[in-house]
This record gives C-alpha cells, sequence and structure tokens, in this order.
C-alpha cells in the first residue's frame, strides 16, 4: 500500500473505514452460518473467507497504528524547550537506516575503547589505615621499661614508639543553673512624697536558655533528642532509657510534647527552605511509605511522604499531605515550579508533559530495574536492553574521569550516548510485537517506551542526571528511620515528622555541644 504522505489523516480515515466494512461482513456472514440448515456444506467456504478477512483486518490494523506513530508520534516531544540538540527520531521503518548504524557502531566502538582502558588503569589499593584526626583531645600516659627501673642512668633514651588509640566516654547530662538577679533602688521615695515606688529590677531570661516556654528542656538537650531520633534513628524509648541510665528520668509525655513545640520552633526554617528549592530550575522529586496509626481501623496503614530536592545545590524538603499520593497533591505541590523536573514512571507525573514551562526528565536506574527483574522470563532481550543501558552509564563515567564541563559533557552525550538511544528505542518497538505484554520482559519494555521521551531530554543540557538515585539516596535515612521507630502516631506527627527530616537531617546548623536556639540558628543561616 503506497503511504499518501501529504494527507495522511485521509488515509487514516479510509482505512478505519474499511476495518469496520470487513467487521460489519464478517458479523453478516457469521449470522447466515447459524440460520443454514446446510451448515457443513459452506461451513468450509465461509470460514476460509472470514479467516482471509481476518488475516486483512490485521493488516491494516498494522498499518494504521504505523500511520498514528508517523502522525502522532513525535507529540511527546512538543513541549520541550526549542533547541537545535533536543531529541528527534523519525521512523523510516523500525530498522536502522545506514548512516544510524555507522554512527552506533563508531559510538559502541568509542565506548568500549573507554572501558576497556578504565578497567586496566584501574589498580588495587591495599587498604591503608587512617591516621587519628588532630581535633581529637590528646592524654598521655608513659610506660617504660622495667629493666631501666634500678639504673636509669646507665641507659641513653632513644626515640620512642607511639601508639594511639581512641577512646570513648559516655555523654554525661547536667544542669544549668541560671540564677537572676533582681535590684531595688535604695533610696525608696517616702509615701509623703506621692512618687510611685521603684520597680524591682530582675535580669532577663534569654531565648537561648529555654527555647520552649515553661520547659526544663535546654537546647542542647533537645538538639540531642531530635539529632538521634533523625540522624541516628533512635526511637524516644530508647533515648529515655539512656537518659535513665545517666541519670535523668524523662517522662514519655513530656518529651513527645517537646518533639511538637520543636517542630514548631523549625516551621518558618521549613518554609523558607521549600521556597528555596522550589525557586530553582532543576528539580528531582520522589515518595515513599511511613507508616502512620489510624484510629478509625485501629492499625497502621501507609501514608506518602513526599521528597523534592534541589539537584544544583543539594538542598531538599519533604512534604506530607495526610499521606495522600494522589495527583492533587502533586498539583498542590508543585504548581509554581519552572524548570527540568526528574522523576520515576509514576503516572501522576504524566501530566507534567503538558505544562507550560517544565521539561519532565526520566530515570534510567528505574528502566534498569525493570529489565533486572525480567532476567529470568527472557534473559536474551533483558541482557541486550541492560548492555544498551550500561553503554549509556559508560559515557557519564567517561564524563565524570575527564571532570568534564556541563557543556562539554552534553556535547559527548550527543555525539555517543545520542546513537545508542535511537537504535534502543527501535528495539524497543521491534521486539514489543514479539512479546507477551504482561509478561516481565513485555512490561519493562513498556513501561521503558511509554516514558523514553522523557528518559533521552538528560543528554540536552550537561547539568541533567542520567537517573532519580540521588533523590532516592535521600530517602535512605527515611526508610532507616522507620525501621526503628516503626511509625507515626498520627497525621500531624508525621508531618512534623517531615520537617524534622530536613531541618535536622539535611540543613540545620546545629551543634548539639552549643545551646543555641533551633529557631534563631537556622534561620540566620538562610537568611
Amino acid at each position: 500500500m503506497q503511504e499518501n504522505k501529504e494527507n495522511p489523516n485521509e488515509l487514516l480515515e479510509l482505512l478505519l473505514e474499511k476495518c469496520d466494512h470487513l467487521y460489519q461482513e464478517n458479523m453478516l456472514l457469521r449470522g447466515k452460518l447459524e440460520d443454514r440448515t446446510d451448515v457443513d456444506a459452506l461451513k468450509s467456504s465461509y470460514e476460509k473467507t472470514i479467516s482471509e478477512k481476518d488475516t486483512k483486518i490485521v493488516d491494516l490494523e498494522k498499518q494504521v497504528a504505523y500511520l498514528r506513530r508517523r502522525i502522532w508520534g513525535k507529540s511527546s516531544e512538543r513541549y520541550i524547550q526549542e533547541d537545535p540538540q533536543q531529541r528527534r527520531i523519525d521512523f523510516d521503518g523500525f530498522d536502522l537506516l545506514p548512516g544510524e548504524i555507522e554512527l552506533v557502531e563508531a559510538a559502541r566502538a568509542e565506548i568500549e575503547t573507554f572501558r576497556e582502558r578504565r578497567v586496566k588503569e584501574r589498580v588495587k589499593r591495599k587498604p591503608v589505615r587512617k591516621p587519628l584526626s588532630e581535633d581529637f583531645p590528646r592524654i598521655e600516659e608513659h610506660l617504660y621499661p622495667d629493666e631501666i627501673n634500678d639504673n636509669m642512668d646507665a641507659w641513653t633514651e632513644l626515640e620512642p614508639e607511639v601508639t594511639e588509640v581512641l577512646e570513648y566516654e559516655p555523654g554525661k547530662c547536667y544542669v544549668r543553673k541560671i540564677v537572676r538577679h533582681k535590684y531595688v533602688l535604695k533610696n525608696k521615695p517616702s509615701q509623703e512624697s506621692g512618687e510611685e515606688p521603684s520597680p524591682i529590677v530582675t535580669a532577663s531570661l534569654p531565648t537561648r536558655y529555654r527555647p520552649i516556654a515553661r520547659s526544663y528542656a535546654g537546647a542542647s538537650l533537645l538538639a540531642e533528642l531530635m539529632i538521634n531520633k533523625y540522624v541516628n534513628h533512635l526511637p524516644f524509648y530508647r533515648q529515655i532509657q539512656m537518659m535513665k541510665q545517666m541519670g535523668a528520668n524523662l517522662p514519655p509525655p513530656t518529651v513527645n510534647d517537646w518533639f511538637k513545640d520543636t517542630a514548631d520552633l523549625l516551621r518558618p526554617l521549613y518554609y523558607r527552605l521549600k521556597e528555596l528549592v522550589l525557586a530553582t530550575d532543576y528539580i528531582q522529586v520522589d515518595e515513599t511509605t511511613v507508616p502512620v496509626i489510624n484510629n478509625e481501623k485501629h492499625k497502621t496503614v501507609n501514608g506518602y511522604m513526599w521528597m523534592v530536592r534541589s539537584v544544583m545545590d543539594s538542598q531538599l524538603f519533604f512534604h506530607y499531605d495526610h499521606g495522600s499520593r494522589a495527583q492533587n497533591v502533586a498539583l498542590s505541590l508543585l504548581n509554581d515550579f519552572r524548570g527540568a523536573m526528574q522523576t520515576d514512571g509514576y503516572a501522576v507525573y504524566k501530566m507534567y508533559e503538558q505544562k507550560k514551562g517544565v521539561l519532565p526528565l526520566g530515570c534510567w536506574a528505574h528502566a534498569r530495574r525493570k529489565f533486572t527483574e525480567s532476567l529470568k522470563n527472557d534473559k536474551s532481550r533483558a541482557e541486550y536492553a541492560l548492555e544498551q543501558i550500561g553503554l549509556l552509564y559508560e559515557v557519564e563515567r567517561e564524563a565524570d574521569d575527564k571532570n568534564l564541563s556541563y557543556e562539554d559533557r552534553a556535547k559527548l552525550r550527543e555525539s555517543l550516548a545520542y546513537p545508542i538511544m535511537v537504535a534502543f528505542e527501535k528495539w524497543l518497538v521491534r521486539e514489543y510485537e514479539k512479546v507477551l505484554p504482561k509478561s516481565p520482559i513485555g512490561k519493562a519494555i513498556k513501561y521503558t517506551y511509554d516514558i523514553y521521551h522523557r528518559l533521552t531530554r538528560y543528554h540536552l543540557d550537561g547539568r541533567y542526571r542520567i537517573d532519580n538515585n540521588l533523590a532516592e539516596n535521600s530517602l535512605r535515612g527515611l526508610a532507616l528511620g522507620r525501621k526503628n521507630y516503626l511509625f507515626c502516631g498520627n497525621h500531624d506527627a508525621a508531618e512534623d515528622a517531615a520537617v524534622m527530616l530536613v531541618t535536622v537531617t539535611e540543613n540545620a546548623v546545629i551543634s548539639v555541644n552549643e545551646s543555641a536556639v533551633f529557631s534563631v540558628t537556622t534561620m540566620q543561616h538562610f537568611r
């Protein structure tokens, strides 16, 4: 069939009409088969006719699918910013063109050359013990040989041998006794003079000594409790037991109240940090579960904690909205963001393809994971896909080893990674028709091809990452924490935890050894 390049839409409509007509003829034929008494005599001829028409229908459907790719295949790219370097793949059939083959082979050869050179240059290093930090205080102990005790004058001392051993002294609690002195004027006004009595002057209590009103918890104690929970992943009940060993009895309800009050102190910092992250032009977004107690159901349910990370300055924040993972949460959270947004293949992010000013990017690590999971199902196809993805990562290793600038990295991707991506995309299209859609390899191919336009956009800018792994690494602390403290008591506690996860673990300027007020110390850093 000749393709009508001038008016593909009319050709498409014509093919669809033919398909409908053939379906109607088949239904009439099937009806005649049921009505005829002499079915045995006519069954063979009718079945042959139906088979021929079914075959023709399949051919027409393939032509329709091909035309749809020709007409709308590039629609997923229409929201990319105008750039002469942006990806444009033309499907002149699904096989590689001669020019494409040359580019692919040249790129693979160069990547393999770099890989071999990197392996040869890799030197197996013996582990070397690092010296203990000079910042540690030193306490010297001198040991003398027993042989010289009787007659030390007969011996000449040589250069001594020095052995350093790192010791640890458990933390201690102490009470800061703050004496606020009061004064009153010595010459009190007389009652006869009618003057007002002199006031009593008392030294004010700075906020740094009492961050929480009417509480005996100092800033250093609050810092220790919060850092131990969200950095060292120690639940409050374990810390309470540790404090008891040091002679401090802290009631659990009191500690929970301190947690809420401390979160309130840090909340202005949290909101400011959120503004700074969303004001950048390149972010990574991911989400993970956090168990939350549901009092109505009397059990824990999985709520979702969102994480937004600014790639260029490594700042991030967590967001909790009643544990929801719905589309409206993403819309509200990222409503004002403009720039490149890197995510996994979660369907909610698909809507940003049509949002002006937003450039969605994909994650090759997630695609690679899908093919790794399908190795047992279809080893040959999965290994081929993993090899192509490995070549793309090898380009990134070469750029890292050469310490290339963002501009040079983009050029390297254009010359080496781009041809690999073109060949891989055509392979995905060809192979998908040969596999079962519900099989692991079929799901892996479909997942990758559905977001392929997002996966390949990273080559447009040297700043863009090939994957979302940095965002996933930022979630590891939360994953470790929930294994220890198991759950959040309610939605409010989960929201307070989001504040703590950011201000304490990632961005806060808090020293455990300094009695600095959280709200003052951290806010000054971001002003």
